[in-house]
């Protein structure tokens, strides 16, 4: 399970606090990038492990990319062990950049082993979308999406944001309908993510927040526009709720998400990217990952109980590592800006809580009550915050979805 980090943007979103770089200042760098991106993942070679077979490139906006630039990735990977065919291999997209560089620049993904295709349309009213500083309107986003149909696309996931105090529940209404009407072929997308839009440190809306000039929406309105989404998409189209923010057609739920909900271990490359690596205990029965001591170079004194000749360890030990959101270091020596914590046992048990109860399975029973105040759960199955499934699990209740926050909080 890798994840490929993409520093670069040809222009900023007013909510996006990812770390990227404009690419006119860039134009000279994608040799570079791809140079450090091949060594990084040769050096990394021994954390990567096909337990979950996919590859996520995001960003940034990768489609500003050349191909030769996912070329040379695909070639490292292969040299790294890690090659296609990937089980699932999505590339984000911005619908300028598909316009733009038309069908033959999609070919050539395809060609490379894309199997699916994540595209940021946000919002089809144009007003909306110059606010947001989208470098797209409405009709690009529809002749966007007609191109990767035509180029062979089977896969395409759209992403919308609601919860903004200019969008209407009218319009909010609209645009769903327009995001199920997007095909020229009359084919719902098969994968819908929709998330209420957030003041994230760092972004240009919490630089506006702060100067008064923009108050975000009720929480009524919010969950007002959260319940006709999940209404809209269930009810008469068919799509899996599979979580909170993320909506499937049948057997296309995200494969990549899916495992980071399940905590699965994963390779993140690139400048800003996350990792999380599990040294697997002797008694565990969970797949062991080997020679990751070599990449992590985590001594004893750090992880009390890890063997540094075998890699093993009484009790499982989670490392989470991430490179700096530097590009000019990361050029320079992509293995020379990192960073990593070994996260406690409380840390590995509230996250698996948080991510786990953010999706319709939910989480094993026994786990939560070995975790979790054994009353407090009690009061969370009795007042209908947790229900159980047919099999042994407890989740929140789809129509609790939007609150699942303040549930979650009071178990943990």
């Amino acid at each position: 399970m890798i994840y490929v980090h993409v520093p670069f943007c040809r222009s900023f979103c007013t909510y996006c606090d990812f770390y990227s770089e404009v690419t006119s200042r860039c134009d000279d760098a994608w040799s570079d990038f791809s140079d450090a991106l091949a060594r990084e993942a040769e050096a990394r070679a021994c954390e990567m492990n096909r337990e979950v077979n996919t590859l996520y490139i995001g960003g940034g906006t990768p489609s500003v990319l050349p191909l030769s630039v996912f070329e040379d990735l695909s070639f490292a990977l292969q040299r790294a062990g890690q090659g296609a065919p990937f089980d699932e291999f999505t590339v984000e997209v911005n619908p300028d950049d598909v316009v733009r560089k038309g069908q033959a620049y999609i070919e050539g993904l395809l060609k490379l082993g894309v199997n699916r295709i994540s595209m940021g349309v946000q919002s089809f009213d144009d007003g909306i979308l110059r606010w947001m500083n989208r470098r797209h309107d409405s009709a690009t986003a529809r002749k966007a999406y007609a191109i990767l149909e035509d180029a062979g696309v089977g896969n395409i996931s759209i992403d919308l944001i609601f919860g903004l105090p200019q969008l209407s529940d009218k319009v909010w209404r609209k645009t769903l309908m327009q995001a199920l009407d997007i095909s020229e072929h009359g084919v719902v997308p098969k994968h819908i993510s929709s998330y209420q839009l957030s003041v994230e440190p760092g972004s240009a809306l919490a630089r506006m927040v702060e100067r008064g000039q923009w108050t975000e929406a009720s929480d009524e309105k919010c969950e007002r526009q959260y319940d006709i989404l999940c209404e809209t998409l269930e009810s008469a189209y068919g799509y899996h709720h599979y979580e909170i923010s993320n909506f499937a057609q049948p057997g296309y739920e995200a494969m990549h998400n899916s495992a980071y909900w399940r905590h699965v271990p994963y390779v993140g490359l690139g400048p800003g990217a996350h990792s999380l690596s599990i040294y697997r205990s002797k008694n565990s029965d969970a797949p062991r990952m080997y020679g990751q001591h070599d990449c992590h170079n985590v001594s004893a004194g750090q992880a009390p109980g890890l063997d540094l000749a075998t890699g093993e360890t009484s009790e499982d030990v989670y490392v989470r590592q991430w490179n700096e959101p530097d590009l000019k270091q990361y050029l320079k020596d992509p293995l020379s800006a990192q960073d990593r914590e070994i996260l406690t046992s409380d840390q590995v048990m509230i996250e698996r809580v948080m991510l786990g109860l953010r999706t319709s399975a939910g989480l094993q029973e026994s786990f939560l009550r070995k975790h979790c105040n054994p009353s407090l759960l009690d009061n969370a199955i009795r007042s209908g915050d947790l229900v159980r499934t047919c099999g042994s699990n407890l989740r929140i209740p789809k129509e609790k979805f939007f609150v699942s926050d303040s549930i979650i909080s009071a178990l943990i």
